[in-house]
């Protein structure tokens, strides 16, 4: 791997991180906050502040694909990283929950701008035939922060503030060294008609009729299903599980074992995908999902059997999301993937949504434990039947440079 190439590698893998790390801080955040009642905080408006920071995610995520696909991916990316990390650093100062939204809402349209470009350069950056790899290793990042935030949570104890300046604090240091180091990656990997054709991709009118339609319905359904997920866990499987009977610190533990499965499972899901193929290996990895969802809604007595069947759940939960982007690499032609990817990133974000303040509103009914489990479960099995609706990519789907070609390549099952 050449040096450009290594710097793309590790600088989108880096970028990745500090979603996974946000989310997973707020989630941690949330019982000190309730307990303390910091800035007037109660259960209602926790899952406002929760939600909201999703919408500024899904904002991003939706106006960085056409922007990155017109003026490249290296200034949009540095400019989303350092924009998360300045409001990510002032929301421990936000005086009220009022405060507190509109940091969460702006540190979001930085952070959901940072996942597609990521990905995309990503597998600009990859061989033609890894691009489910290059995504699977690239989200890997996502559950590193996660990780990371899990074990500053516990360092930190009810000393929340500290995981928000680390995070903001280590992202500013970030988007310096990629000013420094990041290449343009079209410039890498594309030969110069395709860099030109890209300049004009086609928008989100295009995506929606033929011979794209059928494949962005399935995708765009597969994501917000994939997104309730990953943001609903996340951001309240510590407070579940503290309503389940489990202490709060046995929870922050679960939640960084989950964490900790889903880089296995990115590890092993992209490499079977792209020898397996994508389309069947995601619709495994769902179903297998949503029957480790339901069996967690069950009541656990003994530690080591629940943090093993959380490391399993982790390993499928996560990677299925993933897939999902993968799939975008395999059956969008390249002059319009960072179109593509920036809109299912962002149809996904309305499950990122959904799924924090759906499972917020159980919490303040009460019904959160096991009622969330058997939503997860219903959702992952959804995921499922939205993959099996898209058509199955043949191998030259993806380097097709004109939707006229790729119509004929994506209308078998």
């Amino acid at each position: 791997m050449d040096p450009h190439r290594r710097w793309i590698v590790g600088l989108c893998w880096l970028t990745v991180v500090f979603e996974g790390y946000d989310l997973v801080a707020l989630g941690a955040a949330i019982p000190t906050l309730l307990d303390t009642k910091f800035g007037g905080i109660d259960a209602a408006s926790a899952t406002f502040v929760a939600t909201i920071s999703s919408v500024g995610v899904g904002v991003g995520a939706a106006l960085i694909g056409p922007i990155s696909d017109r003026f490249g991916r290296r200034i949009p990316l540095i400019a989303c990283v350092l924009a998360f990390s300045v409001f990510t650093i002032l929301f421990p100062l936000a005086p009220n929950t009022t405060i507190m939204g509109v940091l969460r809402l702006l540190a979001g349209i930085g952070l959901g701008g940072c996942m597609p470009v990521a990905v995309t350069a990503m597998q600009e950056a990859a061989p033609s035939n890894a691009r489910a790899h290059s995504s699977t290793i690239t989200m890997t990042g996502y559950h590193v922060g996660a990780i990371l935030a899990s074990l500053v949570a516990i360092l930190a104890g009810r000393q929340w503030p500290v995981m928000f300046y680390v995070g903001g604090v280590l992202g500013v240091v970030a988007a310096l060294v990629m000013w420094a180091k990041l290449p343009e990656t079209r410039t890498v990997t594309a030969p110069a008609a395709v860099v030109k054709r890209e300049g004009s991709a086609v928008r989100l009118s295009g995506l929606l009729r033929p011979p794209y339609l059928r494949i962005t319905v399935g995708l765009w359904t597969a994501a917000f299903m994939g997104l309730l997920l990953v943001y609903g866990l996340n951001t309240w499987l510590p407070q579940l599980m503290r309503g389940a009977g489990y202490n709060v610190s046995d929870s922050l533990v679960l939640l960084l074992v989950l964490n900790v499965g889903a880089v296995a499972g990115m590890l092993i899901g992209g490499r079977v995908a792209d020898r397996r193929g994508i389309k069947g290996t995601t619709m495994f990895w769902f179903g297998a999902a949503a029957v480790l969802l339901m069996v967690l809604s069950l009541k656990m007595d003994n530690q080591l059997v629940l943090n093993g069947f959380v490391f399993v759940t982790g390993i499928f939960v996560f990677c299925a999301q993933v897939l999902v982007y993968g799939f975008v690499g395999y059956i969008y032609p390249r002059t319009v993937v960072a179109t593509g990817m920036g809109f299912v990133s962002a149809f996904g974000r309305l499950g990122a949504i959904a799924g924090p303040w759906f499972t917020g509103m159980l919490v303040v009914a009460h019904l959160a434990y096991p009622m969330s489990f058997y939503v997860f479960a219903a959702s992952a099995l959804l995921g499922v039947v939205a993959i099996a609706a898209v058509p199955k990519p043949r191998p030259s789907a993806s380097e097709s440079q004109a939707p006229g070609a790729h119509a004929s390549t994506t209308t078998n099952n």
